[in-house]
């Protein structure tokens, strides 16, 4: 059984579906869960480019990171369940590349990852954490989409 389940969230309704499925596993199995939330990758780009809204966009964005962090905990706490959260920041990476290097150095045995499902062109524009992750980490990946997407 998992003892270890990564957890990434971006505040939507399908990372809030993996969370809760997570928390089923973590219950029934007596697991641990690390919630982690990748900072958007506009961090990455040099301060010139914002000039001096930097600062304060960068402290909006750790900010609200922190906030969906706190929220994850609430709910895994309310599911008693042992939960653990971490803010990454991602320069110059995509937020799944962070998310797998984050199961291996915690390390974790089993990542639960909510999902969009989106295909074709949206998937291309928008990219898939989600696929990301299934394609370059070594620890098995449960995929959760929200029911009705």
């Amino acid at each position: 059984m998992y003892k270890r389940i990564l957890v990434p969230t971006d505040g939507s309704d399908t990372a809030d579906a993996g969370l809760r499925e997570a928390c089923k596993l973590a219950r029934e199995g007596g697991a641990q869960i690390r919630v982690v939330h990748v900072v958007d990758e506009l961090l990455s780009m040099p301060p010139e480019f914002y000039g001096t809204a930097f600062d304060q966009l960068s402290d909006s964005i750790r900010k609200a990171g922190a906030s969906l962090l706190a929220h994850a905990e609430v709910v895994a706490r309310k599911e008693g369940v042992t939960v653990e959260t971490e803010l990454i920041e991602a320069m110059g990476a995509p937020a799944g590349d962070h998310v797998v290097k984050a199961a291996k150095a915690w390390p974790a045995d089993l990542i639960v990852c909510g999902t969009h499902g989106r295909r074709g062109l949206r998937r291309i524009v928008m990219g898939s954490d989600a696929e990301y992750i299934v394609r370059n980490t070594t620890v098995p990946v449960l995929l959760i989409r929200k029911d009705g997407l």
